[in-house]
């Protein structure tokens, strides 16, 4: 584990948003550099499509998720 130098405003928007997805600051940052980076590796994919396939890779059934 490291230490990441983040903005000072960027930090806050940070802990907005973890406040709203009821993800630790650490986590939220964590999730937004992941999804970045598969955005960044994969350009023709939308965040849907990104999030579908890492949901498969999580082997998720999202059906039982939403039906439940």
């Amino acid at each position: 584990m490291g230490i990441v130098k983040i903005d000072d405003e960027l930090h806050g928007e940070i802990r907005k948003a973890s406040s709203v997805m009821v993800r630790s600051i650490n986590a939220q940052a964590e999730y937004w550099i992941k999804v970045g980076m598969l955005a960044e590796a994969n350009p023709g994919m939308s965040f849907s499509d990104i999030m579908r396939d890492q949901m498969a890779l999580a082997e998720v059934d999202i059906r039982k998720v939403v039906s439940g």
